[in-house]
């Protein structure tokens, strides 16, 4: 295993598949909404206003709380960047945490949705704690200093673009992107809209995090959903930060466009 890690032309190899994987997703990531984004609008209307408000208040307020602990707070960032390695090695490493973590948050799922409304709603707040930690420690095993507000900016991001609609994703991209060539930037984090952020993280999750406040089928539910949710941000995560990969480097949304 640490032959073949080390080996250049099976980085050479390995490097040109997470190319080809990079391509894909940024292809996924900016295709429009399909009839699925555009019907569960109103089905997710009608369940926000079935589900009760004191279960609202504790989204709204798990949701500000962590974008304001990711602008501020220390906790965050206990690993430290790792350096001299290759991007297949740093790639074993981060899939090991994505799965620790969605192993993790699929057991806490489960045990809080078989709960009912209440303490189906006091695991929204530990699973974006969860997400958050690990988008961290990816950072960091790809070599990126979490304790500097730039990085800081770029996790919101990725957080951001993980949970977004299929109409606000190439948006979020284009932000990625100009935080990567050094352009559009704010002059502090004073400057990040989080109240957008947390519109667009609400619309993303509702409809399957919803389902676990469901008591009885809320326990299996709660499971799967965590289970996926930390998936999907895990495989966002890899390839935002292959975007940032020396010899992984593709041309910007706008330029593949025109």
């Amino acid at each position: 295993m640490t032959d073949t890690l080390t080996d250049p032309g099976f980085e050479a190899t390995y490097e040109a598949s997470a190319r080809a994987e990079l391509e894909a997703w940024k292809r996924h990531v900016l295709r429009g909404p399909g009839v699925w984004d555009r019907a569960t609008r109103g089905v997710q209307d009608r369940i926000n206003s079935a589900i009760p408000e004191k279960v609202h208040a504790v989204v709204t307020k798990a949701i500000e709380q962590m974008t304001h602990g990711i602008l501020t707070g220390s906790g965050w960032t206990s690993a430290r960047p790792l350096t001299f390695a290759t991007l297949q090695a740093r790639e074993v490493r981060v899939r090991d945490q994505i799965g620790f973590y969605r192993t993790t948050a699929s057991v806490e799922g489960g045990v809080a949705g078989a709960g009912g409304f209440l303490l189906a709603a006091a695991d929204f707040p530990v699973l974006m704690g969860l997400k958050v930690k690990m988008l961290f420690e990816i950072a960091a095993l790809y070599g990126h200093d979490g304790s500097d507000w730039r990085e800081r900016l770029y996790i919101l991001h990725v957080f951001q673009l993980a949970f977004s609609s299929a109409r606000h994703r190439p948006e979020v991209l284009a932000r990625l992107e100009d935080w990567i060539a050094g352009v559009n930037q704010p002059a502090s984090l004073d400057e990040f809209d989080w109240r957008k952020f947390q519109l667009e993280y609400r619309d993303y999750i509702d409809l399957a995090k919803l389902a676990q406040l469901i008591p009885v089928i809320g326990a299996p539910v709660g499971a799967v959903v965590n289970y996926r949710l930390v998936d999907h941000l895990g495989r966002t995560a890899m390839n935002a930060w292959r975007m940032r990969a020396p010899g992984l480097a593709l041309p910007a949304a706008a330029d593949s466009v025109s």
